[in-house]
């Protein structure tokens, strides 16, 4: 029975999951590994340009694996052909390669399995076992979806979120530098973790949120920036009707902005640092893991912040 009365928890907006009909677990990657044990496969395909993550329930498995590239463009260089306990992993890139992917779609069935992790409003493909991740988009500190018509034949644990708070919570009240060692405890904690229900606290706050505003800010920002830095961006993007970005790639060859930009208090991540170990420089993935800058685009941020980023990379290419 639940409690009545007595002390508030935390106050928020009750509302519905953008993703309802999916299976809400505790991370993307236990996500990758409930497929892998539903579907039992023997080989799945990676591409070099992806998070060392997505290796943690392949080699807990002892399942065989392939990486392969991608071009310039983001998108498979090579399709192999499939055994049927081999399955092929393509990653939505930035939430912008969704044509990319119902191709994949056509060509591998159930064997393709769906990365969105980058592409939360990417729908999925009918029959595709698709997995997303929330705190990629939104200010949790775990939590993601599973599309899949198998399901394991086990009771999945509840998980709990309340120890993972401390960055969301002091990038409030201190900001984002004083949460962010915070932000990197909590990033190793999700590490080795068993497939679980996504806990009660993540799916409150995810069931709360104004989808279609975030949707439309992202849009937005995304627009500003690629009218402003489509000139000198190495990568041309056409932003679907549909498409959701979670960042704005910015490809230059400008080896210093990304630290101009950190200097100036613009946060932009590198994806991934293991590719630079994995592969070679004359590889497509070694150069988008050490040139491409992911820009901000999200719901946090408008015209304002926008235009701040575009001053300090025109200024700064100006010298």
């Amino acid at each position: 029975m639940n409690a009545i009365g007595g002390y508030f928890e935390l106050d928020l907006r009750k509302g519905r999951h953008y993703h309802k009909d999916a299976l809400r677990l505790n991370t993307a990657r236990n996500c990758f590994e409930y497929v892998l044990r539903a579907r039992r496969y023997d080989k799945v395909y990676i591409p070099y340009y992806t998070c060392e993550v997505l290796l943690e329930p392949i080699n807990k498995l002892g399942i065989d694996y392939e990486f392969y590239h991608i071009n310039e463009l983001l998108e498979p260089v090579l399709s192999p052909l499939l055994n049927k306990k081999e399955a092929f992993l393509y990653t939505n890139y930035f939430g912008l390669k969704q044509n990319c992917l119902k191709d994949f779609a056509d060509l591998y069935g159930e064997q393709l399995i769906v990365d969105n992790a980058q592409a939360f409003y990417s729908e999925p493909e009918p029959g595709i076992d698709t997995f997303y991740s929330a705190r990629k988009f939104f200010g949790v500190p775990d939590g993601a979806y599973l599309y899949t018509s198998l399901k394991l034949e086990q009771d999945l644990e509840w998980d709990f979120s309340f120890e993972r708070m401390s960055h969301l919570l002091k990038r409030i009240d201190f900001g984002a530098e004083a949460g962010y060692s915070d932000f990197r405890n909590n990033e190793d904690a999700l590490c080795g973790n068993e497939i679980k229900n996504m806990s009660r606290l993540t799916d409150a706050i995810l069931s709360g949120v104004d989808y279609s505003s975030v949707k439309q800010r992202r849009r937005e920002n995304f627009a500003f920036l690629d009218e402003q830095l489509k000139n000198t961006n190495r990568i041309h993007w056409d932003l679907d009707d549909d498409a959701v970005p979670m960042v704005y790639p910015y490809w230059t060859d400008d080896a210093s902005l990304k630290q101009k930009l950190i200097a100036n208090k613009v946060f932009v991540a590198t994806y991934w640092p293991n590719v630079i170990e994995w592969t070679d420089e004359e590889m497509s993935e070694y150069e988008l893991a050490e040139k491409l800058i992911p820009i901000p685009v999200d719901q946090r941020y408008g015209e304002v912040e926008m235009k701040r980023i575009v001053d300090i990379i025109a200024k700064h290419q100006s010298l």
